[in-house]
């Protein structure tokens, strides 16, 4: 096994990486906050980009389009990690900002992170992928991060939490990239008008 003096990187900026991820546990998904969802049953960024990557992982198997499964789960696993330095921004907020400006500093964020680092170009590659939907791989992660989005409003309403309507309107104006996002969400809401939430756990 390599040590750190085998590395062909320098050590402290792997370390000085490595480290910020904890934020990511930590740091809460501001949207459910200012909802009014109790900060102890807040999810934080880093389950929303489990979430994400599981719900990507099902949709590629659903999707006729050939998908690179290592290229998409990089995608998600990196679509918010510059939230480990910024927090994450709720849409409220988002949109007080001039256009482009949080994708911007998320970037700036994101480039201080990597610094030092071989892969800095590839990993912020991926990221702006995710940001212009440029691929098919980025495509799907981008209807997987809205759907997880629901299934957790689907998580918090069946457990009695109210007021989460806007995000099953605002996702009904959403266009999806693939038809089996479109047949998940259309099976999401009918659960949703029913009431019926009996799966979630």
């Amino acid at each position: 096994m390599p040590d750190a003096q085998d590395l062909t990187v320098d050590p402290q900026a792997v370390a000085r990486l490595a480290m910020q991820i904890p934020a990511l546990k930590r740091a809460p998904r501001m949207g459910w906050l200012i909802r009014g969802v109790a900060p102890g049953e807040v999810e934080s960024v880093a389950a929303h980009t489990a979430g994400v990557g599981l719900v990507a992982l099902l949709l590629a198997d659903l999707v006729e389009t050939p998908i690179d499964r290592g290229r998409l789960l990089s995608i998600c696993l990196l679509h918010d990690l510059a939230e480990a330095v910024i927090g994450d921004l709720p849409r409220p907020a988002v949109r007080y900002f001039d256009p482009g400006a949080k994708s911007a500093a998320e970037a700036r964020a994101l480039r201080d992170m990597l610094a030092g680092l071989p892969f800095t170009a590839d990993w912020l590659a991926l990221w702006r992928d995710f940001e212009d939907a440029a691929t098919d791989e980025a495509r799907l992660a981008r209807d997987a991060d809205r759907l997880d989005l629901l299934l957790q409003a689907a998580a918090y309403h069946a457990s009695g939490r109210r007021g989460l309507d806007d995000f099953w309107e605002s996702a009904a104006q959403y266009t999806w990239y693939f038809s089996a996002s479109a047949f998940l969400f259309e099976q999401l809401q009918q659960q949703y008008s029913h009431n019926d939430f009996s799966g979630i756990r």
